[in-house]
């Protein structure tokens, strides 16, 4: 049934400007609600980072009498030809892909072990929890004690085994990375392992016995009605470890200082030290930008994947 003249359908009110009452923008008690969450994210994380995009335009460095003058792209031109900036980006990217990849893979093995009935159970939980609860920067000089070459736990082990004498696993050129890493993946697993265990649990369990009395193992359930259904909380839980990770400073700060010869130099760190260390603040905030532009392109890679998927199913 179609209406004539304009009139609108039986049951619905228009309002005097002509759109659907279900359509009106936000009014002002919604505002109103909205500005104390709205004003902090403004203050703190907008305003700071549209500063940090002028600044990056700029010769701004550290001391007061100093004139700050606007350079346009020189920041980013000398940054292209920084072979130390690229080769700490490089090692930024491997320390977030070595991170996220080992951390989703542990912790989707827990997850599947915690969602099991265990005894004790809630106790396991409880314990996988303990390192997301504690700081970085304690999580940094406890690892310290860990990789310490004279009194440490780990080369105290190796010796009882007679595995060697040890070595001084954070000033070694070989294993400063690695060991850094695997100080992440422990830091940052609680969190995935949550994130899929609570992914495994929304998973409904009518599939399960269904595909159970069809005769499938336990890999065939996994494949065929665990992992699809945990694909969405796999790609968020990636994607935000990810962008974590390669943001990281405080704790490979205080395992390593960006040593030894630059072989744990993350790009935040990079930055760091050339905003204050040698004050070169515009030269900095370039890098900075260029860190923001990697993971816009992250976010942009993942979010088009999503809408791909929602668009298929």
């Amino acid at each position: 049934m179609t209406t004539t003249g304009g009139a609108a359908p039986p049951g619905r009110k228009v309002p005097r400007g002509g759109a659907p009452a279900g359509r009106r923008g936000p009014d002002g008690a919604t505002w109103f609600l909205v500005l104390p969450a709205l004003i902090p994210v403004l203050v703190l994380s907008v305003g700071p980072l549209l500063y940090g995009i002028a600044l990056a335009f700029t010769d701004a460095q550290s001391g007061r009498t100093r004139s700050t003058r606007w350079t346009g792209t020189l920041n980013f031109q000398d940054l292209l030809h920084d072979g130390l900036f690229w080769e700490s980006f490089r090692i930024g990217l491997l320390w977030a892909v070595g991170v996220t990849a080992w951390q989703f893979v542990l912790a989707l093995g827990l997850a599947l072990l915690l969602n099991t009935d265990l005894r004790l159970r809630w106790l396991a939980r409880a314990l996988a929890i303990i390192p997301w609860a504690m700081p970085e920067v304690v999580v940094g000089i406890m690892w310290r004690l860990v990789y310490n070459p004279d009194a440490g736990i780990l080369n105290e082990t190796l010796r009882d085994l007679g595995l060697g004498d040890g070595r001084d696993w954070l000033t070694g050129l070989a294993t400063a990375l690695p060991a850094v890493v695997l100080v992440g993946v422990w830091a940052g697993m609680p969190q995935t392992t949550v994130a899929l265990l609570a992914g495994l649990q929304n998973t409904p369990h009518e599939l399960h016995e269904a595909a159970a009395l069809d005769g499938a193992g336990a890999w065939r359930r996994f494949r065929t009605v665990t992992w699809p259904a945990l694909v969405p909380v796999a790609l968020a839980v990636t994607a935000l470890n990810f962008i974590w990770n390669f943001n990281s400073f405080a704790l490979v700060y205080v395992l390593t200082g960006g040593g030894p010869g630059g072989r744990t130099r993350l790009p935040m760190l990079f930055a760091y030290e050339e905003a204050f260390r040698y004050g070169q603040f515009g030269y900095a905030a370039a890098m900075g930008c260029v860190m923001v532009a990697v993971i816009s392109v992250v976010l942009a890679v993942f979010l088009a994947g999503r809408l791909k998927g929602g668009e298929d199913t």
